[in-house]
């Protein structure tokens, strides 16, 4: 029988709490029966006080089994409680839509409400319709808030077109966000977008500014088609990490012009070739 993500979460919840194990099992029995929005309201405002605010425990094997359930689902950064709410909202079988459901939750919430509710927005039913919540989520001010969407969090992958995709990539550089979480960084990579981050680049170097050394990891493959030799050799001449990043950037281009540039780099790609930098550690320096 295939593993579900809402099996996981009760498992989970479960375990980390056994002396409320039977409190939450009737409460998922009630929901899953009631069609009455006030039973998941008053679930949703206990949970907290009855289950904690600590960290959801998980292990590798819970990680790769969250994998298993939804290719790019993480669920590591979960806090108990929230584990349980997206639980209950996965259970609950309400009258009304889904979506309307969701919507009136996203209007009432709280910052730590909101992380909670986007973080689950990959495993509830129709998450097709829940685009304009998540534009809101989009354009908070609130950097948890933005993260719950960006951050190990399939939704963007599975349901972002182009166009938003790209500016969610921008605003995360722009805001100070990694870039190593979003899920299929790598898969929704386009000529585009990274055309541009090669001016979002250009614009930082002339005020005076730092640029991001993560930035060259969506502009390497597309290097010859956005013309970015010249901005990849400064940044070769740059610090460690950015100097790390280009030439991963220079890896994943692979053209006469990009394996040129190498060469006037052996050092650093040798540790590259030797696993000993990549896009998760840009920051071994050569003498290592």
């Amino acid at each position: 029988m295939p593993v579900t993500s809402l099996a996981l979460l009760r498992e989970w919840v479960c375990r980390q709490t056994p002396e409320q194990a039977d409190w939450l099992k009737t409460q998922y029995a009630r929901l899953g029966e009631s069609a009455n929005e006030r039973d998941l309201h008053l679930f949703l405002g206990l949970a907290p006080r009855r289950l904690g605010k600590q960290d959801l425990i998980l292990s590798p094997t819970d990680l790769a089994l969250a994998n298993q359930a939804y290719p790019g689902w993480n669920p590591s950064g979960w806090s108990l409680d929230g584990a349980a709410r997206i639980a209950a909202l996965l259970i609950f079988q309400g009258s009304r839509p889904f979506p309307a459901t969701f919507q009136d939750l996203v209007r009432t919430a709280d910052a730590r409400e909101l992380v909670t509710l986007y973080r689950g927005l990959a495993l509830y039913p129709q998450p097709q319709l829940l685009s304009f919540e998540v534009g809101e989520g989009l354009r908070s001010n609130m950097r948890a808030v933005f993260e719950s969407i960006v951050h190990r969090n399939p939704y963007p992958r599975d349901h972002f077109d182009e166009h938003r995709w790209n500016h969610m990539v921008l605003k995360a550089l722009f805001i100070g966000s990694r870039l190593g979480p979003i899920v299929g960084l790598d898969e929704r990579a386009n000529v585009e977008l990274a055309r541009i981050l090669l001016d979002y680049a250009q614009e930082r170097w002339a005020a005076g500014r730092q640029v991001s050394p993560e930035l060259w990891r969506c502009i390497g493959p597309f290097a010859e088609s956005v013309s970015a030799y010249e901005a990849l050799e400064r940044a070769l001449a740059g610090t460690p990490d950015e100097r790390g990043a280009a030439t991963l950037a220079l890896i994943a281009a692979d053209t006469p012009s990009a394996r040129t540039l190498l060469l006037t780099t052996p050092a650093t790609t040798a540790l590259v070739a030797e696993g000993r930098i990549n896009w998760d550690n840009l920051t071994l320096l050569e003498a290592a």
